[in-house]
C-alpha cells in the first residue's frame, strides 16, 4: 500500500521591503533625482555666465560698466587675499546684524501676538519705519553713530527686522484650530500652550521671515559699507569703481552674491534639521 502524504500548499511569501527589481528601480530613480537637483543650480549659474559673456561680447552694455566674466575672474586672481579678507569682514557684519534682528524681531512679534491692543498700537509705526527707504538714513546714521560698524549693523537691523516681526506675529496668531482645541481640552496653562503648541506651530512661518531677511542682511551690510565702511566688500566696490577698476568692483559684487547664497543655504539646512516634521506633513511639488 502506498502511503500518500498530504502536503500543505506552499504559500508564496512577498519579498521583504527594499528587495526586488522594483525597489532597485525606485532607489535608482531617487538617486537620479537627487543628482539632478544638485546639478540644477550649477546649470543655472552657467546659463547666467553665458548670458553675461554674450552681453559683454556684443557690447550691449559698455565694458566699463559691465566687464566680461574673464576680466572679473582675472581681477579676483590678482587680489585674492584682499578680496577674501574683506569678504570675511562683510560676512561677520551680516551675521551679527542678522542675529540682532532675529532676537529683536522675535521678541517684538511675540509682543504683537500676545496683545491685540499692543498690535493695534505699534503696527502702524512698524509699517511706517519699514516704508522709509533705508539708503536715505545712511548719512544720518553716520552723523549719529560715526564711522565703522555701528551704522552698518544698524542698517542691517533696519532692513531685516520687519519680515521677522511680521512672520513671528503671523505664525503665533494662526495656530491651527485643531491644535488650539486640543490645548483647551488639556486645560493647559498659557505658558504650556505657548511652549508645546503655539511656538512649534509658528516655527515654519518664522523661518519664512528668516529666509526673506537673510538676503536683506547682505544688502544692508553693503549699503552700510557704502556710507560708513572702512572695510568690507561694499567699501571695496566704492573704492575700485571710483578708480575705474570695474572688474575688481564686479569681483567684490560676485563675492557678495556668493556669501548670500552660502548663508541662505545654511539657513535652509538649519530649517531642515530643526523642523524635520514639516516635510513629512506638507505636500511637495
Amino acid at each position: 500500500m502506498t502511503d500518500v502524504r498530504s502536503a500543505d500548499p506552499v504559500v508564496a511569501q512577498p519579498p521583504p521591503p527594499g528587495a526586488g527589481p522594483e525597489a532597485g528601480r525606485v532607489g535608482r530613480g531617487a538617486g537620479l533625482r537627487a543628482g539632478a537637483g544638485a546639478a540644477l543650480p550649477v546649470v543655472g549659474i552657467l546659463i547666467a555666465l553665458a548670458v553675461w559673456w554674450l552681453i559683454a561680447r556684443l557690447e550691449l552694455v559698455h565694458p566699463a560698466a559691465l566687464p566680461p566674466p574673464g576680466d572679473v575672474l582675472g581681477a579676483f586672481v590678482e587680489k585674492p587675499a584682499q578680496l577674501l579678507e574683506h569678504t570675511w569682514d562683510t560676512m561677520l557684519e551680516i551675521l551679527t546684524g542678522f542675529a540682532l534682528s532675529v532676537a529683536a524681531g522675535v521678541l517684538i512679534g511675540l509682543s504683537l501676538a500676545s496683545s491685540r491692543a499692543v498690535e493695534r498700537m505699534f503696527t502702524p509705526l512698524l509699517v511706517a519705519v519699514n516704508a522709509v527707504p533705508k539708503i536715505t538714513l545712511g548719512p544720518l546714521l553716520v552723523v549719529a553713530l560715526g564711522w565703522g560698524q555701528k551704522p552698518i549693523l544698524t542698517m542691517v537691523f533696519l532692513l531685516c527686522f520687519f519680515p521677522i516681526v511680521l512672520s513671528t506675529a503671523t505664525g503665533l496668531t494662526t495656530t491651527p484650530a485643531d491644535l488650539a482645541e486640543l490645548v483647551r481640552s488639556w486645560n493647559a496653562s498659557r505658558w504650556q500652550a505657548f511652549r508645546k503648541v503655539r511656538f512649534p506651530a509658528a516655527l515654519p512661518q518664522i523661518f519664512v521671515g528668516l529666509k526673506v531677511a537673510m538676503p536683506l542682511a547682505a544688502i544692508g551690510a553693503v549699503i552700510g559699507e557704502f556710507q560708513a565702511g572702512e572695510r568690507g566688500l561694499g567699501y571695496l566696490i566704492t573704492q575700485y569703481a571710483g578708480n575705474g577698476d570695474t572688474a575688481t568692483a564686479w569681483a567684490a559684487i560676485m563675492l557678495v552674491a556668493l556669501v548670500s547664497i552660502l548663508l541662505y543655504s545654511a539657513l535652509l539646512l538649519i530649517e531642515r534639521i530643526a523642523l524635520p516634521w514639516v516635510r513629512e506633513t506638507t505636500s511637495s511639488r
